[in-house]
């Protein structure tokens, strides 16, 4: 055919638009091939936007998704930015996000956005294809088995084979990924299924036997649970992400409101409850807040909802909270007990357990005395106050880390969108910058994804175009996927990004500082000490984007305001700060919460009211081995 011939043949196909209003009209049937299908089911369940990267299997289905008219395609340079795209989508709106690739290596480079979203519950759904069916098992060219890769990963996966089962595939996928406790659904497609001839039916016919996730909460939990709370004097809200991927929040303000009772909110519930009010204590863990950490240990009752008593929450887990009472309250009934024992299991959503608790707490058999909590509120205030979460100013005039990531959430303001990368920089975003509302915040918090942060913060704009999204990514972080500054750039999309260059991999650093007696292995990136290997700016403006630099103090404030100014194209500063900057408070990995520092080798001393902290005579991971001595172990 020429290529005359081929336009006039283009021109004459229906878009998938058409054809799904004929189908709608036409007894809801249509004659298409599978790839059509494919693009007709995604408009059907609202898809609006896909990440992806074509290649030889997935071509197919590229072809009919040239013409869509509501689905809008974002071509990457990565496939893994399409899959953390993708999640940014989903966490900046609750939506489920879209990414396709081709076979082989097109799906395994999905691989850890879709583990990255397993661990995080995320919902996304990957569309990968697959050689042609009758190949499949041979070591056809770019074949792998991605469906038995992502098996682990995935709270479902298909691979489909059949032309017909196309919208019944996603349609379920999109279910699954959107219900219960959300996460990423595989959709693996053979390329002949994609080019066979079938008929695209909508609404399918969906057949999910055994899935049937849990929302409304047994009553009689619902009652225990309340009478605990009646009795319980030293009571925490233990939150993690699930309120947040329950929408929430309003439900858990109204639940504190009429208890009084003191809340944390973990790394993936930054947001879910307003750092402005008196009754949060901050955020728990390795990196929490003394009075977080210490409201934990020494409480009477977790209440906890949508957390499951991560390692980095409870670090040595037998010494966590030894005094509680536990309810645990989750959608997935896997996690209850999983790490602790809950003394009253409650398995649903966490927006009906709160309101059903609500109710529970102020008009039922057990009502709860806000007085009760009085001494334990204005105890844990008091720990707020008496160990907040800072720093330590430098003795020159060197640009500190935590002092550009506070002003950064000052200036941008509740609104935006903090992306932030895995490392110190994280750990920074979610201590100075104050969270007011949900998905405000969205990181890499279970799988700790290096290069999570640009593509992330790309797929978050593109969900909420009107709010500022900003990636705070480290030096390491941002060599891993700053081609997507590229994609931004061709698709309009003006993300900021604040580089946080310390010219090191900082948190590995900051362990061989404490550790491993300063044995910088393999950490250093020259990235601003010594050279400029890459110079951020320049490769910024390469790119097509605005570049800034900033190493003073004096010019932080002016540096993020012209950046702010700066809305259609995408925006880079390269801050150059204290490479030497540590994250505090710290509980070493392994370690009981009650040995928590909030400097080195100095933890908080509760005995003595004259003294706010006591030196420790133990090296910072309280192995034994005193600080300055040498130790044969030397990599990370």
């Amino acid at each position: 055919m020429t290529t005359t011939d081929g336009v006039a043949a283009r021109s004459a196909t229906p878009s998938p638009a058409t054809m799904a209003h004929k189908a709608q009209t036409q007894s809801n049937r249509v004659e298409v091939t599978g790839a059509q299908s494919l693009i007709l089911a995604l408009e059907a369940v609202g898809a609006d936007t896909v990440f992806g990267l074509p290649g030889g299997a997935i071509l197919p289905a590229y072809d009919p998704l040239l013409d869509s008219t509501t689905v809008r395609h974002i071509l990457v340079r990565h496939e893994q930015g399409a899959g953390h795209a993708a999640e940014g989508y989903a966490a900046a709106t609750g939506k489920v996000g879209v990414c396709m690739a081709t076979s082989g290596p097109g799906a395994t480079n999905l691989v850890t956005p879709i583990a990255d979203a397993y661990m995080d519950s995320v919902p996304i759904v990957a569309i990968t294809g697959q050689v042609s069916s009758r190949a499949i098992g041979t070591d056809a060219f770019q074949e792998a088995d991605i469906r038995g890769i992502t098996m682990p990963i995935t709270k479902h996966n298909y691979l489909v084979t059949n032309a017909d089962d196309i919208p019944r595939v996603i349609a379920e996928a999109f279910h699954i990924a959107a219900t219960g406790r959300p996460g990423p659904v595989l959709v693996d497609i053979a390329k002949d299924a994609l080019q066979s001839k079938t008929t695209f039916v909508w609404p399918p016919r969906v057949s999910l036997p055994g899935y049937h996730p849990v929302i409304k909460p047994h009553a009689k939990q619902i009652r225990e649970a309340a009478r605990l709370i009646q009795a319980a004097r030293r009571p925490v809200l233990y939150v993690g992400g699930g309120v947040i991927r329950a929408h929430a929040a309003e439900d858990l303000a109204a639940f504190v409101a009429a208890t009084g009772i003191p809340v944390v909110t973990t790394l993936m519930a930054r947001g879910a409850f307003p750092d402005s009010h008196q009754l949060h204590l901050g955020m728990p863990g390795m990196h929490g807040s003394v009075a977080a950490v210490t409201a934990l240990q020494k409480s009477d009752l977790l209440i906890t909802l949508g957390a499951r008593f991560d390692d980095r929450v409870t670090g040595e887990l037998k010494s966590f909270a030894p005094d509680a009472k536990v309810i645990h309250a989750d959608i997935d009934p896997a996690e209850i007990s999983k790490n602790r024992v809950a003394d009253v299991p409650i398995v649903g959503d966490a927006k009906a357990i709160i309101a059903d608790l609500t109710t529970a707490v102020t008009s039922g058999e057990y009502q709860a005395d806000p007085a009760a909590y009085q001494a334990w509120r204005e105890t844990t205030i008091g720990w707020k106050s008496t160990f907040p979460v800072g720093y330590s100013a430098p003795s020159s005039d060197a640009l500190m880390p935590q002092y550009v990531i506070e002003r950064l959430g000052a200036i941008a303001g509740p609104e935006a969108v903090y992306v932030p990368g895995v490392g110190q920089h994280q750990m920074w975003a979610a201590q100075f910058i104050r969270y007011e509302r949900p998905m405000a915040f969205a990181n890499s918090g279970g799988l700790g994804t290096m290069g999570y942060s640009v593509p992330a913060a790309m797929g978050a704009k593109v969900a909420e175009p009107d709010r500022t999204v900003w990636a705070i990514d480290g030096d390491g972080c941002f060599q891993m996927t700053n081609q997507e500054l590229a994609t931004c750039v061709i698709n309009n999309i003006p993300i900021k990004i604040a580089v946080i260059n310390n010219s090191s991999l900082g948190m590995v650093r900051q362990w061989q500082t404490l550790f491993y007696n300063e044995r910088y292995s393999n950490t250093d990136l020259h990235t601003s000490v010594g050279m400029r290997v890459p110079d951020f700016v320049k490769l910024a403006e390469a790119y097509g984007c605005v570049g800034l630099r900033c190493e003073s103090p004096d010019d932080v404030d002016a540096t993020i305001t012209k950046a702010m100014e700066i809305n259609d194209v995408p925006v880079l500063i390269d801050f150059v700060v204290e490479r030497d900057a540590m994250v505090w408070p710290m509980v070493a990995a392994g370690v009981s919460n009650d040995l928590i520092q909030i400097a080195k080798d100095t933890a908080p001393q509760w005995d003595r009211e004259e003294s706010e902290a006591m030196e420790q005579d133990l090296d910072a991971d309280h192995d034994g081995i005193p600080s300055g001595s040498h130790r044969p172990e030397t990599t990370a």
